[in-house]
């Protein structure tokens, strides 16, 4: 305890929308020596803002702030204030947002049911590079893991898609009318005359058939439609 007092406080950021509680808690942390609380925030952007203005060494985070919650605001924190340990302290009991959390760099989840002197310890903790979670929270970090695939089921080969469908099967009828015509080398005139539609509707077919057959010009469309009519014709 000693060696503790006798060492710079950790600077700390305390982000919490509820005053009351923001300003007791300062107070508590206040009156200890191995803290100092450089700054204070009732939201996600301002505590951006002043963790990047402060440089804290440990932030305490809640999760229910407006607009952007404390989990989603981890990694933003970390940007601006790279050096800086996020711990949450909330009163969030969700597993999601533990594991979110986690996920996202922070060194700890703590309730705020947590004694004064257990948070006291998971901040210095916090700054030592070493995890901290609420004893309430450590079994659903548990069953977040189980749920994890393992390695066995991890290394199975993802199932394949199904085969894909022949593109001529994409296309409409008008559009396989239209296709058996280029084949037999008619132009877009012929092909409206014959179909009694009008050509910039032929023109647009032409396009439709292009792109769902893969196909970049009619001589293509007209190569792929002729190899297709001696299998088709046969039933195949």
């Amino acid at each position: 305890m000693n060696a503790a007092t006798s060492m710079t406080p950790l600077r700390l950021l305390v982000v919490d929308d509820h005053t009351l509680f923001r300003r007791g808690l300062i107070a508590l942390l206040q009156a200890d020596a191995r803290f100092t609380v450089v700054a204070e925030a009732g939201d996600a952007g301002e505590a951006q803002r002043l963790a990047a203005q402060h440089r804290p060494d440990v932030i305490l985070l809640d999760n229910h702030l407006p607009g952007v919650k404390g989990v989603d605001a981890i990694a933003g924190l970390r940007e601006v204030a790279p050096q800086a340990r996020v711990l949450m302290l909330t009163v969030s009991e969700d597993e999601a947002d533990l594991a979110q959390a986690l996920r996202g760099g922070a060194a700890g989840y703590l309730l705020k049911t947590a004694d004064i002197e257990v948070l006291a310890q998971a901040i210095l903790r916090a700054q030592a590079g070493q995890a901290t979670i609420s004893p309430e929270m450590t079994a659903k970090l548990v069953s977040a893991f189980q749920a994890l695939p393992t390695a066995a089921t991890a290394a199975e080969p993802p199932p394949q898609p199904p085969a894909p469908a022949d593109p001529i099967d994409t296309l409409s009828p008008r559009e396989r009318e239209i296709l058996e015509c280029i084949a037999q080398g008619a132009s877009n005139k012929e092909i409206a005359r014959t179909l009694s539609i009008a050509e910039p509707t032929v023109k647009i077919h032409v396009q439709h058939i292009l792109r769902k057959l893969g196909l970049s010009s009619r001589v293509q469309a007209a190569v792929y439609a002729s190899r297709r009519q001696g299998p088709e014709g046969n039933g195949g």
